[in-house]
């Protein structure tokens, strides 16, 4: 690296959590970030999900570098035991943050593309002594060339929700049914929302954290006045097992535990059916415009009115074409890290500590961090991220010692395979939508988003 691109600063794609504590870690290194955010406010992906409330609480989701960059604004720190919403989240830390790191954050400024200066992917000369170069897209329609020395993407996989297909393709019909298909937990507080549902069906897949959260959301409003008859349709790929609502009173973060034990309250309480071993190949619409979910075996279920689809995250890797990344073949993480987090084999008690060298790509200078290194893994805490962009920070900044020596104790989270082994055409029951008996949870918990 000549000494030219030493002096230019270190890009930071997205002001999220883990996006706005390495700028913290950079600056903490005497290193110059600058934070490129595609949304309007911090945290802006956070704000989607305003009305969920973490799992973790604020002593775990703090960074503390950041705390230090906080400190002198007369920043008080919230309640370490109490848990925030993704709303108080954004608001009383995210923003805080960005306005501590001023004109080095930039909002509506959503970037396009990464590359070498002069060199597309294929080029070897001299490669790695030139900077990076960052095409960015702004609001008001400029279009921007920035130079890096290095480019740090915390850009998350919020934007980019995977389909009802089971495939991982969307469903035939699924995007003609848009008007009635979403893909996020619905904030029933909000009285359009709240209307789309009451008293009516809802389709929600997935197995995770996040449909654990729509079912015991459901379930409340059927519960509450005008909310009768609302009923979930609870689609799983897989069966159900004593980890399917992961962990319960065992489970170390009690906010999780919690959540799982919800849902189940919902199947048990018959406000939500279970359907197991149903893998969506097509929604199709009704002639009074409902929607019936088709399976791979043929089955169709009854009618719904709005179909929540919660399969997942992935990321998006369209702006980094032009790099050389070493991503696993399945979960589309750096390979070092992949075998660490794969929800085929990983029996996620504890995460491994990593760092820099996990993170790294034969594009030295590059690094995927936070949600966007998981690519297509579910599980991750913002204490991962942190600790991440801890280490990302210190090797950049040339002291691999402290880059090296990652440490990190997480909350024990238990099996991660929470929905249970698959079902084969001969365990799935003909009574398609019938409420399922659920064994108590033993130990552990599900690793949820």
């Amino acid at each position: 690296m000549s000494a030219t691109t030493e002096q230019l600063p270190v890009v930071v794609v997205g002001a999220g959590p883990v996006g706005l504590a390495a700028a913290a870690h950079l600056l903490d290194r005497g290193l110059e970030p600058l934070v490129l955010e595609a949304g309007s406010a911090a945290g802006a992906a956070v704000r989607e999900w305003a009305h969920v409330r973490l799992f973790s609480p604020w002593g775990e989701v703090v960074d503390p570098a950041a705390e230090k960059l906080l400190a002198p604004t007369g920043w008080v720190r919230p309640d370490a035991a109490s848990y925030p919403t993704g709303g108080e989240w954004a608001q009383r830390y995210l923003q805080p943050l960005a306005d501590a790191l001023g004109e080095r954050v930039r909002y509506a400024a959503t970037v396009t593309g990464v590359s070498r200066a002069g060199r597309d992917r294929v080029l070897d000369a001299e490669r790695e002594a030139q900077p990076f170069v960052v095409h960015v897209d702004h609001a008001d329609g400029r279009q921007e060339r920035l130079h890096a020395r290095a480019v740090i993407d915390a850009s998350g996989t919020w934007s980019t929700p995977s389909p009802a297909g089971a495939d991982g393709l969307p469903a035939l019909g699924e995007r003609a049914a848009a008007d009635h298909v979403t893909y996020r937990v619905p904030d029933l507080a909000d009285p359009a929302v709240r209307a789309r549902h009451a008293g009516r069906r809802t389709a929600v897949l997935g197995s995770g954290a996040s449909a654990f959260t729509a079912l015991a959301a459901l379930a409340d409003l059927a519960r509450a006045e005008g909310g009768a008859d609302t009923k979930a349709v609870w689609v799983l790929r897989r069966g159900i097992s004593a980890n399917t609502f992961g962990g319960g009173e065992e489970d170390q973060l009690p906010a999780r535990g919690a959540l799982g034990l919800a849902a189940k309250a919902a199947v048990d309480a018959g406000h939500a059916e279970a359907v197991t071993g149903f893998r969506t190949t097509e929604i199709r619409r009704t002639p009074d415009g409902r929607l019936v979910l088709v399976g791979e075996d043929g089955r169709d279920l009854d009618p719904v009115d709005e179909v929540v689809v919660l399969t997942g995250l992935r990321p998006d890797l369209s702006f980094l074409s032009e790099l050389r990344l070493a991503l696993d073949e399945r979960l589309q993480a750096p390979v070092a890290l992949a075998p660490l987090i794969d929800p085929n084999q990983h029996s996620c008690g504890t995460v491994y500590p990593h760092g820099h060298r996990e993170l790294s790509h034969p594009e030295q200078g590059v690094h995927l961090v936070g949600m966007k290194s998981y690519g297509r893994a579910p599980t991750f805490l913002a204490l991962t991220g942190y600790e991440q962009v801890r280490s990302v920070a210190a090797a950049l900044a040339g002291d691999l010692a402290s880059a090296d020596n990652v440490e990190l104790t997480l909350p024990e989270t238990g099996v991660c395979g929470g929905a249970g082994l698959p079902l084969t055409s001969a365990d799935a029951s003909d009574d398609a939508t019938r409420a399922l008996p659920v064994a108590a949870s033993q130990g552990g918990g599900c690793c949820g988003s």
